[in-house]
């Protein structure tokens, strides 16, 4: 399945993109630094799938990251092949094909010999109708599969394996569709360590290294708690580089002279980041227990990642379809004055009554949602906003409808009210919001052994042999519990920022909050304040119907807190400002926790 165990001790790989429309900075960096094996490429989030079925259907040779073939990778082809660095991507979207063909035809423009292959599979569009028949339902929420003619695009999550079979055939170049985004760092450690499905240690670490490096600058400074210490220097943001050896331990570091941070804080961070139970993190490779992960820093903008382990492989894939369900309209307003919320919400509330009534006139369904949303007045903050005057805030006013002309009806009104609102509104310049689709994610387990997998390197096709796995299980409960406080010590309350770092992200209505001790002896103390209840109440305000759950990582003095139905829909289906939760730790990270003096740092 893999080449033969190489005598090389590390593979270096540099992570330059973390999603669609990312800066293009990191390739020049990674090629000037001059002594990288691989640079990987991640472009695929869950809604970045319907955009590019989308285009796919109005252009049959569209349907990828158009600007990795032209503008990435076009301008530094020469120097890739004279450095024999060899390049991974998921950025052939729903085209792959197309993707590759591109940019072979560059390649032989240039002159050049860069082998580019292909990795096919994970496209099952052409499976709707029979999932439809078998009465697939969403896996977390349960609800039923949606009309087959709404469906957008239908993608499995592949593996590693196959990358690591086409760098095993020669590839310089491997182009995949929807891959998990830490496959194409695995991929490169499996061809140069020639690792096995056996070797689960080894997969998981590598997995994490992958997990580290593939949002970018995220690891290195960037959407960091402590963002006023390298705030000044993120305009040259370093990407993340990590060095994987043999075990599947890495270190993570970043370009020499580039901006940003590497530390155990920034690494610590992102390893959290849009994960749910640590102790059984599941790709398609091998389930991963990260709980025993430490992370140490060894000098300056240097960290060392070991202890993740691993087990078999799940029984299943998992795949994300992506379906219209109607359409949605937002737009941002501007109040200035005093009591400028109440102005704001009275402009909004005003707007919404005068379309509901023409819809009531005119028989027709009333908005499927409607949201108004004051940004300045605290009320991300729910019940614990601190009261204050605010003098100018940002109005958002969205809604969803089957029909869009109910939108447009919304949108009239919106500006009809306007001239009899509260004085101090503006933000009518410019060009005025019009309906899209509403896009949901529907996610499904799918079994292995229905997804058939392709190799294309541009002359021939291969199938790729999947297995044999052993099917394996970890542990589904969050493990060791966390030590429990002294009950007779006098305490102080001070803020959670000030005894730890957090970072929240999402997937799909999920989010999660991960809560990293600045000093281990702190994390007993941020237990006993942060349960569940206390998450939930501090969050109540953006919560549904669904739970929270607490996971303990004892290796880096963590948490990491789950919290179901929070987003609204999440993604491109809710209306929130914040439909990805990224800034759920922010509001967290003010909850006001005790803790004795004498352990505070001066």
């Amino acid at each position: 399945m893999t080449g033969q165990h190489m005598s090389k001790p590390s593979v270096r790989i540099g992570g330059a993109s973390g999603y669609w429309g990312e800066s293009d900075m990191a390739l020049p960096q990674f090629l000037c630094e001059g002594d990288l094996d691989y640079i990987v490429f991640d472009y695929l989030a869950e809604i970045t799938m319907s955009i590019m079925a989308r285009a796919r259907s109005t252009d049959e040779s569209l349907g990828y990251a158009t600007d990795f073939v032209h503008a990435v990778m076009a301008p530094h082809l020469a120097q890739i092949a004279e450095q024999g660095v060899k390049i991974v991507s998921n950025a052939g979207g729903v085209n792959p094909l197309a993707c590759a063909q591109a940019l072979r035809d560059i390649i032989d423009s240039q002159g050049l010999e860069l082998k580019v292959a292909v990795v096919l599979g994970d496209d099952l569009i052409h499976q709707k109708d029979e999932l439809a028949a078998l009465g697939v339902t969403e896996m977390f929420s349960g609800e039923p599969f949606p009309p087959v003619e709404k469906i957008a695009s239908i993608n499995a999550y592949l593996g590693a394996f196959p990358i690591a079979e086409a760098l095993d055939q020669g590839a310089d170049i491997v182009i995949t569709g929807r891959c998990v985004d830490s496959a194409v760092t695995l991929g490169a450690c499996i061809h140069e360590f020639g690792w096995t499905v056996s070797d689960l240690d080894c997969l998981a670490g590598a997995s994490l290294a992958g997990h580290l490096i593939e949002c970018g600058p995220q690891a290195t400074g960037g959407n960091f708690t402590d963002w006023h210490g390298v705030a000044d220097s993120l305009v040259e943001v370093g990407y993340p580089i990590a060095t994987v050896f043999a075990d599947g331990s890495c270190d993570i570091s970043k370009p020499k002279d580039t901006g940003g941070l590497v530390s155990v804080g920034t690494v610590c961070e992102q390893l959290l980041y849009e994960i749910g139970n640590p102790a059984a993190y599941h790709l398609p490779d091998v389930m991963c227990d990260f709980t025993q992960v430490t992370v140490t820093q060894l000098e300056a903008e240097r960290v060392r990642v070991e202890g993740a382990k691993g087990a078999g492989v799940p029984e299943q894939l998992k795949v994300s379809m992506t379906w219209a369900d109607g359409w949605r309209l937002g737009g941002i307003w501007f109040y200035v004055g005093t009591k400028a919320s109440q102005r704001a919400r009275s402009f909004g509330e005003s707007a919404v009554a005068r379309a509901r009534a023409k819809l009531t006139t005119m028989k027709a369904p009333d908005f499927d949602e409607v949201l108004i949303e004051v940004v300045g007045d605290g009320s991300h903050f729910g019940v614990y906003s601190i009261e204050s005057e605010t003098r100018e805030v940002a109005i958002k006013v969205a809604a969803k409808h089957q029909d869009k002309r109910a939108l447009m009806l919304l949108l009239k009104e919106l500006s009809g009210v306007g001239l009899a609102a509260p004085a101090g509104l503006a933000g009518f310049a410019g060009t005025r919001p019009k309906p899209s689709p509403v896009i949901r994610l529907f996610s499904f387990l799918h079994d292995r052994d229905a997804v058939t997998v392709e190799l294309d390197n541009g002359v021939e096709r291969h199938a790729f042999v999947d297995g044999p796995f052993a099917v394996g299980t970890l542990q589904q409960n969050s493990g060791p519990l966390v030590p429990a406080v002294a009950s007779d010590i006098a305490t102080v309350d001070v803020p959670l920022e000030r005894l730890a770092w957090g970072r929240s992200g999402d997937k799909g209505n999920k989010a999660n909050v991960g809560v990293i001790a600045r000093k281990p002896e702190y994390l007993p103390w941020i237990a006993a304040t942060l349960t569940e209840a206390c998450v939930s109440e501090r969050l109540a305000h953006f919560m549904g119907s669904g739970a929270v759950a607490r996971y303990y990582l004892p290796g880096i003095s963590a948490l990491n807190f789950l919290i179901d139905d929070v987003l609204g829909g999440g993604g491109v289906a809710s209306l929130r400002n914040d439909p990805q939760g990224k800034t759920y730790a922010q509001i967290l990270l003010q909850t006001p926790v005790n803790i004795p003096a004498g352990l505070l740092e001066d």
